[in-house]
């Protein structure tokens, strides 16, 4: 059962907290981590690229010239993909590039990054994060008193609205409600900063 320190605000160590071996101690999978991240890119497409083939643009009616006796090309119709203003071949239209997966293979990947997050002690825990006020200058000094120099998500376990608002503004620092974690942003943040209360939330819902 994997065990990390427990900070306050103040970047002082109150504690140790045990982690749930389902959910913070498996073994990585890296495969199904590839999968969900694809995923979720291809989910952000919006697939609203479009060009019009020949029989979608405007003109073509007659034929441009005759067939012989002009020393031109043949040409049927000024609609053809030769032309300037005709028609495009094989070009985008749109289409819906989403990609579903089954829960248990999002679950796994977000378990497995969760887990080498605490191998590679990226992992923060906070006995509590609480502000009586949205004070962006507050949240930093929380962090600089971790010691979080890399881009860091906050987790919270009810998405505190002055933790958020504190959080939004500083570059590389994105807050979050625990239930609403995913692969990408795990990857993408260096350090995971979370409270106890969210440890519990998660492993509540993934364990």
């Amino acid at each position: 059962m994997p065990k990390v320190a427990v900070f306050n605000m103040a970047g002082a160590q109150v504690g140790e907290i045990d982690l749930s071996d389902s959910v913070f101690g498996i073994e990585p999978n890296e495969a199904v981590v590839h999968q969900v991240v694809k995923a979720q890119l291809a989910n952000r497409r919006v697939g609203t690229a479009s060009t019009k083939t020949r029989g979608e643009v405007r003109g073509g009616g007659r034929k441009p010239w005759r067939q012989k006796g002009t020393g031109r090309a043949r040409a049927g119709s000024r609609r053809s993909p030769l032309w300037r203003g005709g028609g495009t071949v094989f070009g985008p239209h749109p289409r819906d590039y989403s990609i579903r997966l089954p829960k248990k293979v999002r679950r796994l990947a977000l378990k497995s990054v969760l887990s080498g997050k605490v191998n590679s002690s990226d992992i923060v825990v906070l006995d509590n994060l609480s502000f009586e006020e949205p004070k962006t200058k507050r949240m930093v000094e929380v962090l600089e008193a971790l010691k979080v120099a890399e881009k860091a998500l906050v987790v919270t376990a009810d998405g505190d609205m002055n933790v958020a608002k504190s959080a939004r503004n500083i570059p590389g620092v994105k807050p979050v409600r625990a239930d609403f974690m995913n692969v990408y942003d795990l990857l993408a943040y260096d350090k995971l900063v979370i409270t106890k209360d969210a440890v519990a939330k998660v492993e509540e819902v993934y364990g």
